[in-house]
């Protein structure tokens, strides 16, 4: 379910010059980074990339919806660490992108941890906004 305008509670605003190869800087001058192709699909590398800048976005919005899980669920997530894998590739229409989460959780068994990593998955705002377009991996 989306949301109206009326609901939001805080907007980002980044801007991009030349695109993969360029820069990105946000309004309130808090990142300013020099965008680059990774030398794998024939860059430079010199800078970062889209795909890193979507992978912590995407780890740390999980990691949130994972604590918002366990106080629910009474879990100690205390220590925990989330990554999130982002490739891209070609497809069908041009380029897709593919995301693999996993998780780290020190306090709790396998199979706690895998239920918080669905729940979270199920919360998270990156995971609404990707379900049903490109695959993710829980892990």
């Amino acid at each position: 379910m989306s949301i109206q305008q009326t609901d939001v509670l805080y907007t980002a605003v980044a801007t991009a010059e030349n695109g993969r190869d360029g820069r990105v800087a946000t309004d309130d001058g808090r990142l300013d980074v020099v965008v680059n192709p990774p030398k794998e699909m024939g860059g430079s590398g010199a800078g970062t990339n889209p795909e890193q800048l979507f992978a912590a976005g995407y780890s740390a919005c999980f990691q949130g919806a994972l604590g918002v899980v366990a106080r629910q669920e009474q879990a100690d997530v205390s220590g925990a660490t989330v990554t999130a894998k982002v490739g891209i590739g070609r497809n069908e229409d041009g380029f897709g992108i593919i995301v693999e989460i996993s998780a780290h959780i020190p306090n709790v068994d396998a199979e706690t941890a895998r239920d918080l990593l669905e729940k979270a998955h199920q919360v998270c705002p990156y995971s609404k906004a990707t379900r049903g377009n490109i695959s993710v991996t829980l892990v």
